[in-house]
């Protein structure tokens, strides 16, 4: 089989585009199918989604030509304040605080709207050689061999190339179809997402508000706005989420507390369940499983893209020195490489989060207080706080070279 493309990369939500263009940028030739049409999303009008991206993830989008016309839009978080407490407590038992003077990096990391950030993605896709947006369709199939994998597209085409990517999300429908087992669990918390406009500047500050029923995140957008985060029990989330804009707002206001002045809603409310979800492999014939398709994690730090960023350039580095090296990109030991590099980073760090909910998500005295020694101890000891910030800044463990500035 002679294909038509290196890589088919499924899904076109984020980390498919990075993928995509990281590849293309090396000199693969990459068809990217996402089943959203073309322009909508990146068109759209607010609506408070945001991501926080770690110091390595902007690196990355500065190697793949997509930072430029991001950084305008871009949100600096100069600190990030986490603090154990109840509703009506606000910000006032401050544990643990990050600074970005303490590493010497800039910012800790910058929020950046989902339109925004996929806007700058679709242009850079609309003018890099070798890489073929496919709008407005999905992959309903593929079949792989022993050279190469056809892919067949909603729209009855069918594609051919030495290997496939899955960026589709958590029950990756590509990971469904190659056989591929989840382990996991639901948390049995709701996300409740909105963007607040409030009265005083947040001074790039992201607060980390840790409550019984679950965290609450308050993130610093452009302007006098913040992206809120808010988890709370399935039970209190419905009733919550039934409420009109009024009442949600003075349910809210307890909990975002009053430093910010008077806060009002800026945009949509959006809610959604959360699950721990762990594909047992991220690897199959001719498939490597990027993203939430391997490993959907709880937001309470805000690193579910930027994991997917770390999968994106780990995987680009091990196809693009395959493809050097004159391999087949799709071979089995090639993608092994993969793997044995994310896996056990990715479900560290899941696990990890999952046992921070744990330890946070509840009342019982006993934990509040070991908690709040524990994050003391590590606030009041610089090495260890520096430690933690460059963990939470992308910066540690053995990282590809996109997450360090140059291309591949």
């Amino acid at each position: 089989m002679i294909p038509d493309h290196d890589i088919v990369i499924v899904g076109g939500g984020l980390n498919g585009p990075a993928l995509g263009l990281a590849l293309a940028r090396a000199g693969l030739r990459v068809a990217v199918a996402d089943t959203q049409p073309a322009r909508a999303r990146a068109e759209a009008a607010f609506d408070g989604r945001a991501y926080a991206l770690a110091i390595a993830s902007k690196r990355l989008l500065q190697a793949v030509g997509v930072w430029p016309a991001v950084e305008p839009e871009a949100q600096p978080m100069l600190k990030i304040v986490a603090s154990d407490g109840r509703p009506g407590e606000g910000a006032a038992r401050q544990i643990l605080t990050f600074d970005s003077a303490e590493i010497e990096e800039g910012p800790v990391g910058f929020m950046v709207e989902d339109r925004h950030l996929y806007a700058a993605f679709l242009t850079a896709m609309e003018t890099t050689p070798g890489l073929t947006h496919i709008p407005g369709t999905s992959v309903t199939g593929h079949e792989a061999g022993p050279a190469g994998v056809r892919v067949t597209l909603s729209d009855g085409r069918t594609l051919s190339a030495r290997m496939i990517a899955a960026c589709d999300g958590r029950g990756s429908p590509t990971a469904a179809r190659a056989g591929i087992r989840r382990t996991g669990h639901a948390y049995r918390q709701t996300a409740l997402v909105a963007a607040i406009a409030h009265d005083k500047p947040h001074g790039g500050v992201a607060h980390q508000f840790f409550m019984p029923t679950g965290p609450l995140a308050i993130l610093p957008l452009k302007g006098n706005r913040s992206s809120i985060v808010w988890s709370e029990t399935e039970e209190n989330a419905r009733a919550v989420a039934a409420l009109d804009d009024a009442a949600f707002l003075e349910v809210l206001r307890p909990r975002f507390g009053d430093f910010l002045g008077r806060i009002t809603l800026a945009g949509p409310r959006f809610s959604y369940p959360l699950t721990l979800t762990l594909a047992d492999s991220y690897v199959a014939p001719r498939l490597a499983l990027v993203g939430d398709a391997a490993h959907g994690v709880h937001p309470i730090a805000g690193q579910g893209l930027n994991l997917g960023l770390r999968d994106v350039a780990a995987l680009a580095e091990v196809l693009v020195m395959a493809r050097r090296r004159g391999e087949d990109i799709g071979a089995a030991d090639v993608l092994d490489r993969y793997q044995s590099w994310r896996r056990f980073d990715s479900t560290t760090l899941a696990l990890g989060m999952d046992g921070v909910n744990w330890l946070f998500s509840n009342d019982n005295p006993a934990l509040r207080v070991a908690r709040d020694l524990g994050l003391g101890l590590v606030n009041r000891t610089p090495p260890l706080r520096r430690a933690f910030m460059r963990q939470a800044a992308g910066l540690s463990g053995h990282l590809p070279k996109l997450l360090t500035g140059p291309p591949v």
